[in-house]
């Protein structure tokens, strides 16, 4: 079968009607991915046409990509093909929400936002205080599986996510899991989902457990002279009887990121330039309770602080949190409009060996002669935004040669490193998805069980699956 242009938009005219069939070159434009873009796109507004645009596609051979609000889709490799791109904006819908039971289902590209707004009628939210908030969607941040401040209290997505509805590369409807917490029947094959970048199938419906807002919250900063102290205070928080709800350790080249202007283009939210200085390492936290509980915490973090040697304190209003928390939250979106060469370097790594990695890596970027920014969540993930001035071969070597480093430090130390973000050009030098992984062979398999023709995002993810 011939597939061009021409031939996929007749063949998908049966399945979706014309005005949500995008074939004008111009307008397909914002679905390209690092410089390929589709022969068209369609949006489908219900499962079942999602489902016959997959067995279309696996049938003419053809190569899809899920996009919703397409804040994800420079992650990752570029596609090997891509052929149409499958826009999930239509399926925008709270299909149940039942406050009493502390459940929710939603389709793929409902906006964070929007339901955010749907839950505090009720006083509840979802943890997935992800980046990019403002635009991004449900569906994008679970198949993404990037992580966010309140991971801290709350783990990631996959450890709410109750059930799934999906349609693998053969145009199956698949649902997994159920409606209701309580729920043990069969397994749990959504959660394979979460973090797959879109590769072993399309989600069109997700089912959350949520939870009480907190009534009210305060943030705790703390100033070290060096990494070493503050990370000495994170383990006294984790040894002691506290839970914050967010925990982050920031370099102090953080301090002069947030403040920037493309910070305050990211989050408006009024920001207290003095929560961070540029001469020290922080450790920022936050917590939750009625008023005693917050005074008590307080007092907890003040002594802890003292005893990890901090040189100074400050507490945060609940009206500072906002602009505070939002910094952190977007740190990888205020990197990423920072430098035009932004390479992002996100370290998995067990928490008592991030003192290691964290100098290890700043001081491989300073041989480098390589402006760098960190950031590391108390869980035991370091991102390090690598910021260099030009975009021009230099500096593709020297990242090169860095994130190597880098890469090396954490397999030694029993982590595991990966890129994010970067230049699209330099994604050919560059090893996104790190060194090779033991389970990779396992990954092969689940590709071809779900998607055995390679219908889904093929190349975009490990080892070009």
């Amino acid at each position: 079968m011939t597939t061009t242009p021409a031939t996929i938009a007749s063949r998908i005219a049966a399945v979706v009607a014309s005005p949500h069939r995008i074939e004008d070159p111009a307008r397909l434009a914002p679905y390209a991915i690092d410089g390929m873009k589709p022969a068209a796109a369609v949006r489908p507004g219900t499962s079942e046409e999602v489902a016959e645009i997959v067995k279309f596609a696996a049938a003419a051979k053809l190569a899809l990509v899920v996009s919703g609000a397409r804040t994800k889709l420079a992650m990752g490799m570029p596609p090997q093909r891509y052929d149409l791109a499958l826009d999930f904006s239509r399926l925008d819908r709270v299909i149940a929400y039942d406050p009493g039971d502390l459940t929710l289902s939603v389709e793929a590209c409902v906006p964070l936002a929007k339901l955010a707004e749907v839950l505090a009628k009720h006083s509840q939210f979802l943890p997935l205080m992800v980046p990019y908030l403002h635009s991004a969607t449900v569906g994008g941040t679970v198949a993404s599986g990037v992580d966010a401040p309140l991971r801290q209290a709350y783990g990631t997505a996959r450890d709410f996510i109750l059930g799934m509805e999906f349609v693998t590369g053969e145009g199956n409807l698949v649902k997994s899991g159920g409606r209701v917490v309580k729920n043990v029947a069969g397994y749990d094959i959504h959660k394979l989902m979460a973090g797959a970048m879109g590769t072993l199938g399309a989600i069109t419906k997700i089912n959350f457990r949520t939870f009480p807002r907190p009534a009210s919250s305060r943030a705790f900063v703390a100033a070290f002279d060096g990494a070493a102290d503050a990370l000495a205070m994170r383990h006294r928080i984790a040894q002691s009887s506290l839970s914050p709800l967010t925990l982050e350790i920031l370099s102090p080249s953080a301090a002069d990121l947030f403040s920037s202007d493309a910070a305050a283009r990211i989050e408006p939210a009024p920001y207290d330039r003095s929560m961070l200085s540029s001469r020290h390492w922080a450790l920022a936290t936050s917590f939750a309770g009625n008023d005693r509980v917050l005074e008590r915490y307080a007092g907890n973090l003040d002594r802890l602080a003292q005893e990890s040697g901090a040189v100074s304190v400050k507490v945060l209003a609940e009206d500072q949190l906002p602009g505070a928390f939002g910094r952190k939250r977007e740190f990888v979106p205020i990197a990423l409009a920072s430098s035009p060469a932004t390479t992002i370097v996100k370290i998995g790594i067990l928490p008592h060996r991030m003192k290691d990695i964290l100098a290890a890596a700043a001081n491989a970027a300073d041989e480098a002669g390589l402006r760098w920014v960190a950031m590391a969540r108390g869980v035991g993930v370091i991102y390090l935004a690598v910021l260099p001035s030009d975009c021009n071969d230099d500096s593709q070597r020297r990242v090169t040669q860095l994130t190597e480093k880098i890469f090396a430090i954490a397999a030694e130390a029993g982590g595991h490193a990966t890129i994010p973000q970067c230049p699209s050009g330099w994604k050919t030098s560059l090893k996104i998805w790190g060194l090779e992984r033991g389970d990779f062979p396992q990954m092969q398999k689940l590709k071809t069980v779900f998607d055995p023709h390679a219908v889904f995002s093929p190349g975009r993810f490990i080892g070009r699956l």
